[in-house]
């Protein structure tokens, strides 16, 4: 009996390492090592791109309060642009050469004093005015394009962040899945190999076996037959 089990060792041994294979104590998963560092990786990073969303989230509201303002009631916008009005600091001198200009050619044709001079000067007062008024609110509407143009500028800032940020996070969860199907397909390999150990072991278990027990026959026979010395 010793004889055969000595016969099926190798196999039993083969068959053996499967079992263990499949029972017995693993190391780490790769792809839990792994997981462990990409998980630190939407969090670590956040903080570098929370500025940029933030100041691009507060643009985008203030942006859809001034364009709004804009097409809804661009004449409320034009009287609180132009309350802020006050006479530039060349305005008065402009005013005095204009003045004087008309005075003099007035007094050269006769016409100084008259209605047609008074009516002249009341003219040029206003056209002086209004110049000066458009020069105020050109000036205002440059700077107020300015602010618009600074808070688009942030919020296209904000959405690349947004979209650099989803996309960091998306491809940490990509990374995620490739080890987890690539660990769970190494599982499953190493799995139909040790089931492979197991049955291939067994199998050769059961040929020792066989062998051994032929030969005992043989020997068996032999002897039988008077020739035992073999």
């Amino acid at each position: 009996m010793l004889g055969a089990l000595f016969s099926a060792l190798p196999g039993l041994i083969s068959a053996g390492g499967g079992l263990a294979g499949l029972f017995g104590g693993h190391g780490k998963n790769p792809t839990d090592v792994a997981n462990k560092y990409l998980n630190q990786i939407p969090g670590q990073m956040k903080p570098y791109y929370d500025p940029y969303m933030n100041a691009g989230r507060d643009s985008l509201e203030t942006l859809k309060g001034q364009y709004g303002n804009l097409v809804n009631n661009p004449g409320e916008l034009y009287n609180k642009l132009g309350a802020g009005y006050q006479e530039s600091p060349g305005y008065a001198n402009k005013l005095k050469a204009a003045l004087q200009a008309s005075t003099n050619a007035q007094a050269a044709g006769g016409m100084l004093g008259t209605p047609a001079h008074a009516e002249s000067s009341a003219d040029i007062a206003g056209n002086v005015a209004n110049q000066d008024f458009e020069q105020y609110l050109n000036h205002v509407m440059g700077l107020y394009g300015q602010g618009l143009a600074g808070n688009q500028t942030l919020e296209t800032q904000g959405q690349n962040a947004s979209q650099d940020y989803g996309n960091l996070v998306g491809n940490v969860l990509g990374q995620k899945a490739q080890y987890g199907y690539a660990g769970q397909a190494g599982k499953n390999l190493q799995n139909n190999n040790n089931w492979s150990g197991i049955a291939g072991g067994l199998a050769g278990a059961n040929q020792g076996y066989n062998n051994y027990m032929q030969n005992q026959n043989l020997m068996n026979w032999l002897k039988s037959q008077g020739q035992g010395g073999f």
